[in-house]
């Protein structure tokens, strides 16, 4: 390896010892054992990709993804609890919450990047999804322990749903994850080993949840307050220990999103347990549509999700305000634990008001850009190239490798931060491949050619690569680091105080949505 005269990596070798220099040995080892995998699958993933990609499964692959997010269930997850589901919607938030947390800890840890692009085209409505590590699919997670959930409650002995209703029910949960699961590989978002490890995730939440669940909600119900604080402090340990990504991405916002979420539940259920001990009954939801009647059951509806945006529109802009002081204050004791691509409180002297950003529960103002996207499920935008930190480290070392092995006869330099490509049996099975497509698509990993067409609407065809030949190959170009990295798009500037706020005001939500909305539904007449 070459070094400046400090000792550091000469600059055209840094990004190719990126994770060699941010990761300690024990997360860097497993790594550089599994990157090779997610290599020599990126040229079939292309293939697939290839052979089935037509406009129309374009629109209906990009439009179910919205399905398996993480905004999807917390608009979802608040109707179960306020049409009398409430057993059902409190098993939810457990697999999704922990799935959550857990398969964002593990992207963090592990840092594994998503396939190459090219060859692959990504195919979204949302782009954020695409600044986060790809190992391992956090909608298959979602969406499979989801699945296998409903399932088991489906088929248990003594559900009492109607057979023709229990059947159709079980079609739509198979259509629903195989959606998800396989749009994530259509769509160039994952490969086939991050979606089998989400999928395995999922299963084993799932059914984790299926078999203790009596014994999880009777710790939540009876709980003393010493057990809820534990219970507390626990969750929040998990929140510190979450490892620190090599670059700067968005898993650890989602992973304290969620882990708030499950301190709102359960302080939520502890309390109202104690009011119930108390002879206070208000609050409780034991009466679902048909008990309560379409008119009231929608009221109930539109009042819990008001409150909810009304305590988010509130709670998150106070907090912005008044906790920097109070972050500068402890900062100066050293009781502040910094974290990378954080801003400490004393290097800035406020926060903007209006922080763009993806939120788990959207606001106010982006409600009318989720209602277009609704209204047109045939937009979505088609990229091509990397899109994140992560995407532009892996195409350059792929990049790397490949020229070190045309030179040395697949021999590599051991200072420098590249794995082995995609396991050979010899120069003859090279060449019986030299003239097939998944060579083609060999050639094109590491190119790192520009990104195109965003915001593209099938419908009219503007803009869109080819409608008649939906995965045209593109001519191979290499940008040098530096265009490379001007091509992406910077993450905003993230602030300390935003770890609290998003304890704060998700772990508020989640309250309102267990105790707080049903003590309003009470007052203004929506109980039976």
């Amino acid at each position: 390896m070459v070094k400046g005269a400090n000792g550091t990596p000469d600059a055209g070798l840094r990004s190719l010892n990126h994770y060699r220099n941010q990761l300690p040995s024990w997360r860097y080892w497993p790594r550089q054992q599994l990157l090779p995998l997610i290599r020599y699958e990126t040229p079939y993933l292309a293939w697939c990709q290839e052979k089935v990609r037509t406009p129309a499964l374009d629109s209906f692959f990009a439009f179910t993804a919205n399905l398996g997010t993480h905004t999807f269930f917390m608009v979802f997850l608040p109707i179960l609890f306020w049409c009398g589901h409430t057993n059902l919607g409190r098993a939810m938030v457990d697999i999704l919450a922990t799935g959550v947390f857990v398969s964002g800890f593990i992207k963090d840890l592990l840092c594994l990047p998503r396939p190459l692009s090219p060859p692959l085209q990504r195919i979204t409505m949302s782009g954020s999804a695409a600044l986060e590590y790809g190992f391992p699919s956090t909608h298959s997670t979602n969406a499979v322990s989801v699945a296998v959930y409903g399932l088991a409650l489906l088929n248990a002995p003594d559900s009492t749903l109607n057979p023709q209703l229990n059947i159709a029910l079980q079609g739509i949960t198979y259509f629903y994850v195989a959606s998800i699961v396989l749009g994530r590989l259509y769509c160039g978002m994952h490969g086939f080993f991050d979606c089998i490890i989400g999928c395995a995730l999922g299963t084993l939440l799932a059914l984790v949840q299926y078999t203790f669940d009596a014994e999880i909600h009777e710790f939540a119900d009876s709980a003393n307050a010493l057990q809820v604080a534990f219970f507390v402090v626990i969750v929040l340990i998990c929140v510190r220990i979450h490892p620190e990504p090599a670059d700067d991405c968005p898993c650890f916002d989602d992973s304290v999103a969620f882990a708030a979420v499950l301190l709102g539940t359960q302080v939520g259920y502890w309390h109202v347990a104690l009011r119930s001990a108390e002879g206070d009954y208000r609050g409780h939801l034991p009466n679902g549509l048909a008990d309560m009647g379409i008119l009231k059951t929608t009221l109930r509806l539109v009042f819990g999700v008001l409150l909810l945006f009304a305590w988010r529109g509130m709670s998150k802009p106070f907090l912005l305000r008044v906790l920097p002081p109070v972050f500068r204050g402890l900062e100066k004791v050293g009781l502040i634990l910094p974290r990378r691509f954080f801003t400490n409180a004393s290097q800035y002297t406020k926060v903007p008001a209006h922080l763009k950003d993806k939120e788990v529960l959207p606001s106010f103002s982006d409600i009318p850009s989720i209602i277009t996207t609704l209204r047109h499920p045939r937009r979505r935008a088609i990229s091509v190239g990397p899109q994140s930190e992560a995407d532009a480290y892996e195409t350059l070392a792929y990049r790397e490798k490949r020229r070190r092995e045309s030179l040395s006869g697949n021999r590599t330099s051991p200072g420098v931060d590249v794995s082995p490509g995609p396991p050979t049996e010899g120069s003859a099975q090279k060449l019986s491949r030299k003239q097939s497509k998944l060579h083609e698509y060999e050639n094109m990993m590491g190119t790192g050619s520009p990104r195109i067409a965003t915001g593209v609407d099938a419908g009219s065809g503007s803009g869109e690569p080819s409608l008649t030949e939906p995965f045209p190959l593109l001519e191979p170009e290499e940008p040098d680091e530096e265009e490379m990295f001007a091509q992406i798009k910077r993450p905003r500037v993230r602030y300390d105080v935003e770890v609290i706020t998003k304890l704060v005001v998700y772990s508020g939500i989640a309250w309102i949505v267990v105790e707080g909305a049903p003590i309003l539904f009470d007052l203004v007449g929506l109980m039976p």
